[in-house]
């Protein structure tokens, strides 16, 4: 099962994605892909590091995601990325132009040749006002193709709201 679990800040996506790899009932590797540059950030990666069972495993990703997932994935696992715009994040602010799209058409090439559970998280962003500035308009824009790219993939698409799950494709929660 690949499921894409996509919602704004604080909208519950993240406790609904540990939700369903725990349900899951494999081992879990937890695929980290934040970068703790400043001391909010820090907060809250601990906060999710406490959040998450003590069993399940830790893999930081950074710009490589894919060959992450390529190295990881198994029939008996579940992967679970949190979170997709923050990886992008990390490509956008490269001083290589073409790293981003070099790592996401690797990313949607590795996605349905994977075996075992995927369950990614990823804000949607698309939903507001259009942002001022270009970079913030870039970022909008590539987690918005990242997303239609990858959702044909999913055999599950949920949009988180208020912690309340949508399920957009696939089967019901």
């Amino acid at each position: 099962m690949k499921t894409l679990v996509l919602g704004g800040v604080r909208s519950g996506k993240s406790r609904l994605a540990e939700q369903l790899a725990d349900a899951s009932g494999l081992h879990v590797t937890y695929v980290a892909t934040a970068r703790a540059d400043d001391a909010e950030m820090a907060r809250r990666i601990e906060r999710h590091r406490a959040d998450r069972p003590g069993d399940w495993d830790l893999i930081e990703a950074d710009t490589g995601l894919a060959a992450a997932l390529e190295e990881a994935a198994r029939p008996d696992e579940c992967l679970l990325v949190d979170c997709l715009t923050l990886w992008l994040t990390q490509l956008l602010c490269t001083e290589d132009e073409a790293l981003i799209e070099r790592e996401r058409e690797a990313l949607i090439a590795t996605v349905p040749r994977l075996p075992g559970t995927l369950v990614f998280v990823s804000n949607e962003t698309g939903m507001g006002i259009t942002p001022m500035d270009a970079l913030s308009r870039r970022f909008a824009d590539e987690a918005g193709w990242l997303h239609q790219r990858l959702a044909p993939a999913m055999d599950r698409v949920v949009l988180t709201v208020a912690g309340l799950p949508h399920v957009l494709k696939g089967d019901s929660l």
